[in-house]
């Protein structure tokens, strides 16, 4: 039976990402907590949700990109165990939540939800995979489901360095060997930190293989010439062999909009009402912040409702997915008309391209989730106007045929760099960018005689140093305003190893105490070289 050609594609894309967090000289550190949270709510139900999909014989196709920083935290034993120990506990107060709630039949449903679910979530950690779920992506892309993109190596924001091209070679290239190491081959896909493009940036992507990108909307529609079918294919990046495909706005409103988006629906989980506000701290105190701190422990009992009133009725979970059906087909139902409408103008079937932060789904919108399986499905079993497809397989079908010259974007607020460079972390930037033109300059300085050693292992580090304190997450959250402190003294802690580190290579009185107390705290990137910041205009040969 020959398969009908569908009038177009649907792309989805899931970016998951959380910056490198490791505190071993601490029992407990709110922001690991982050970790723990994607895990639980967000990681764990996508891993199960699409291997049920597998399991029913249910064709789809689906790309996320893990971050290199990510997956170093995923596969690192300390969280590891600090996770077991975690969901450990929320599995006892979940047994709690059941005992106090026992007298309110709503309430009491919801908490043998979390039950069930926190149980669920410590079998597929402990039982199916081994306390490692890496692995677990990395089979369903074996299995051809799933496409993983890499990203830069600490989601460094690359047009703020672009001052040093050095500098965002190296975030590429450590990208491409922690990807290589965890899923045994090169990356064919990257997605840029912060969707954030400069002209020029697809000429190093292409130097290690990179085939596409995304980017936002207007780096495609502002791009010289303005490719004929806008954002609706992808485009070839200059005379680099790198493809760009533009985000959707049109399938982003149906989930980011705050006025728009499902997840504001009445039905739906509330996420800002959770019993680490709500309960007596005599009682809470075992599963919040050992200094007292509240925090959310996940289990919430309320809903939406109305967004504009506090007052919030209790969750129905058998409404919410009903609910979260019905979107999904509302979706479908959106992106059928969508690719009907521009099919008539394109020579190809267009795609249509829709990436979303991972983490929305089951962590900031609790039935997300459930959302993306009921719309897999509802893909496959109920209509035959459009597909799922991954970047590379629709590329392998319809290379990319109109060159364009994408312009400078972001997916930020603003478009641009505003987020990233303000007046609230422009203090950073002086400071990385001496230490990325110092780190060249101590790649050159050292001869291949002097191989290994202190002076190598402190060379090393200090590129560990620098990359860590690239990280965008801190700017971003200096901007937003979270947990600046944190965030501040992270970028400060960095800043300060990497000339410490500088200062024994310069006078020559190594300092192994030091080296070695941040390589056991800043542990990532095992196997990293700090030549990555040579001079070669090209990846560097081993």
């Amino acid at each position: 039976m020959i398969t009908p050609q569908p009038a177009g594609f649907l792309c989805l894309v899931l970016h998951a990402h959380l910056p490198f967090i490791r505190h071993p000289e601490k029992q407990y550190t709110m922001e690991e907590n982050w970790l723990y949270e994607a895990i639980t709510e967000t990681y764990i139900p996508l891993l199960t949700y699409f291997n049920n999909l597998i399991d029913d014989e249910i064709p789809f196709k689906i790309t996320m990109s893990l971050t290199p920083t990510l997956c170093s935290m995923l596969d690192n034993e300390l969280l590891q165990n600090r996770y077991a120990a975690h969901i450990g506990r929320l599995i006892e107060l979940a047994e709690k939540e059941v005992r106090r709630t026992r007298y309110d039949r709503a309430m009491n449903r919801a908490a043998w939800m979390y039950l069930d679910r926190f149980s669920l979530c410590k079998h597929v950690f402990e039982d199916v995979y081994g306390r490692d779920i890496v692995p677990g992506f990395k089979r369903l892309q074996d299995a051809g489901v799933l496409e993983i993109v890499t990203c830069a190596a600490t989601h460094g924001y690359l047009p703020n360095m672009r001052s040093n091209a050095v500098a965002v070679r190296a975030q590429i290239e450590v990208a491409v060997q922690s990807y290589q190491n965890f899923f045994d081959r090169p990356p064919r896909g990257i997605w840029l930190p912060e969707c954030g493009y400069y002209q020029g940036l697809e000429t190093i992507l292409s130097q290690y293989g990179i085939r596409y990108t995304f980017l936002e909307t207007h780096g495609i529609l502002n791009a010289n010439p303005v490719p004929p079918a806008g954002i609706y294919a992808p485009v070839r990046c200059g005379e680099a062999h790198v493809a760009a495909f533009a985000r959707d706005a049109e399938s982003g409103k149906s989930v980011w909009s705050a006025d728009e988006g499902y997840p504001g629906d009445p039905h739906y989980r509330e996420f800002h009402k959770d019993i680490g506000f709500d309960l007596g701290l005599n009682y809470i105190a075992p599963y919040i912040d050992p200094a007292g701190i509240r925090i959310n422990t996940g289990v919430k009992y309320h809903r939406v409702t109305d967004k504009r009133n506090p007052e919030k009725q209790l969750y129905d979970r058998e409404t919410a997915l009903s609910r979260a059906a019905a979107h999904a087909s509302d979706f479908i139902s959106k992106r059928t008309e969508q690719i009907k409408n521009i099919a008539r103008a394109t020579d190809s079937p267009p795609v249509v391209t829709a990436p979303y932060d991972a983490e929305l789904f089951g962590h900031w919108w609790f039935e997300g989730p459930e959302w993306l399986n009921f719309l897999i499905r509802k893909c496959a079993l109920e209509q035959n106007v459009f597909r799922l497809t991954t970047p590379s397989e629709y590329l392998d079908n319809y290379p990319e045929t109109h060159i364009c010259a994408p312009a400078f974007s972001s997916w930020g607020d603003g478009g641009y760099s505003h987020v990233w460079l303000n007046e609230t972390n422009e203090w950073i930037y002086p400071h990385l960018h001496r230490m990325e033109d110092c780190m060249v300059q101590c790649a050159h300085g050292l001869k291949d005689t002097e191989r290994g050693g202190l002076k190598e292992r402190t060379l090393n580090q200090m590129a560990r140093e620098l990359l860590l304190a690239q990280s965008s997450d801190w700017a971003f959250i200096m901007k937003t305003g979270t947990t600046v402190e944190y965030a501040t003294r992270r970028v400060k802690e960095h800043i300060a190893s990497f000339w410490k580190l500088y200062e024994t290579v310069t006078t020559g009185d190594g300092d192994e105490g030091f080296v070695g107390l941040l390589e056991g705290h800043n542990n990532i990137f095992g196997g990293i070289d700090f030549r990555v910041y040579k001079d070669t205009q090209g990846p560097r040969r081993t």
